[in-house]
């Protein structure tokens, strides 16, 4: 078993293009971690809280459409103004990240705020407020998250922590698409968001034990400039294009499986303990890219995996048979845990100081809140969810253009 002191050192690093070694006294300290896989999970759960209420959004869409009477319609632009402020704040971000050299300060201001916005969500009776004021809670958990993404892609041990990243979120969204529906039914439409404060005071209570990773200084600049081949924008473009519709068709399926498998007769009880296992296995995925996106090029296990992703979508035209909805649930949470470390692994490589990376964060949110959007639209007129996933899957095939650019990649580092 690999000792977290060696990963350390032994570790490539993930971040900039040139691929050259960050020295490890680059990255100061906190109180206990560095370098080493608890680093990598305490980041995970920084660049996850801001976001983590995407991982039960099936049990909040259904909480509003039943518990609040909400329309698909209506549930979708809650969400989607959710999302959408998550755009607003990682694109912010991205390019003010070169000018947060404190932002551990910046981190725990956001999530003081997002715990509050939370608080205020549960306070409130009319839901006409929540689109604005979800709007506002997106927008501090976009900023939280794109500087997540940014700290993860300078640290050294991107690939991992992305990784983390995904196996943290599929850990929490199997507790809270398990449990969370009957808490639901018992306690009212708001108890998602009791979790999510949950989850970020969690993450703020860690945020003093995650090292400092500051930016890179000028020296280290120019050192890499040199070092490093320069890459064309076409690749950056087509990375971050992939990235989005990786997330755009997953999401636009994912946000209303609840309302999905109700319409294939399948009961409530089976629909969420499908998801609960689902994400539970999936964790696999983002265990799996952890090992295989350190050892091994990039390309060739991208392809792979779109490609079953692909048919793991195909399954959910024959939900009605339960073994078969299972396994697409299965396969789309593993391969969906998997390619993302991908994807974002590659937009980190394309600088030091991990404006990229926070790039990458804004693409992947945009994604996810243009899928719920698109899906709730073509639901609430007329659609099918047969005729949803015919469209989601003719999105995610265009992800495929991205593995030339993971196969540059490969060849340059």
């Amino acid at each position: 078993m690999e000792n977290p002191a060696q990963s350390a050192v032994t570790d490539a690093p993930e971040s900039g293009y040139s691929g050259n070694k960050i020295p490890e006294n680059t990255h100061g300290r906190g109180l206990l971690v560095s370098n080493g896989w608890i680093a990598s999970i305490f980041l995970a759960f920084l660049s996850s809280a801001g976001l983590y209420y995407v991982n039960i959004f099936p049990v909040i869409v259904d909480a509003l459409m039943a518990g609040a009477g909400l329309s698909a319609e209506q549930a979708g632009q809650i969400t989607f103004a959710n999302t959408m402020g998550a755009v607003i704040g990682a694109f912010t971000v991205s390019w003010l990240i070169r000018h947060i050299p404190r932002w551990k300060r910046a981190a725990a201001i956001l999530l003081c705020c997002s715990i509050g916005m939370d608080v205020l969500t549960i306070q409130l009776a009319n839901l006409d407020l929540l689109i604005p004021l979800r709007l506002v809670h997106g927008i501090l958990g976009g900023a939280l998250v794109g500087l997540g993404f940014a700290v993860i892609a300078r640290s050294g041990i991107a690939g991992r922590s992305y990784s983390m990243v995904l196996l943290v979120q599929y850990t929490g969204g199997a507790i809270g698409v398990g449990f969370l529906p009957a808490l639901v039914a018992e306690h009212g439409t708001y108890v998602p968001f009791f979790a999510l404060i949950t989850f970020s005071v969690i993450t703020l209570l860690m945020l003093p034990l995650i090292a400092d990773y500051p930016l890179p200084t000028e020296a280290e600049n120019r050192q890499r400039a040199e070092n490093a081949a320069p890459l064309p924008l076409l690749p950056i473009i087509i990375t971050l294009i992939a990235l989005f519709c990786f997330q755009f068709a997953n999401m636009a399926l994912f946000a209303f499986i609840f309302d999905l498998g109700k319409t294939f007769a399948l009961p409530l009880g089976f629909i969420s303990q499908t998801l609960f296992w689902a994400n539970l296995i999936a964790i696999g995925g983002a265990a799996l890219a952890a090992v295989t996106g350190q050892k091994y090029p990039l390309a060739k296990p991208l392809a792979a995996a779109l490609i079953i992703t692909l048919l793991g979508l195909l399954l959910f035209v024959f939900s009605d048979i339960r073994p078969l909805f299972i396994l697409a649930n299965v396969v789309t949470g593993m391969t969906w845990a998997f390619c993302v470390p991908y994807f974002l692994t590659m937009a980190s490589r394309f600088d030091s100081a991990g404006q990229m990376g926070a790039f990458g964060g804004f693409a992947s949110k945009l994604g996810l809140a243009c899928g719920p959007l698109f899906a709730g639209y073509f639901i609430t007129g007329g659609g099918s969810y047969t005729q949803l996933v015919i469209v989601t899957v003719a999105v995610l095939a265009i992800c495929l253009v991205a593995v030339p650019a993971a196969a540059r990649l490969d060849r340059a580092s």
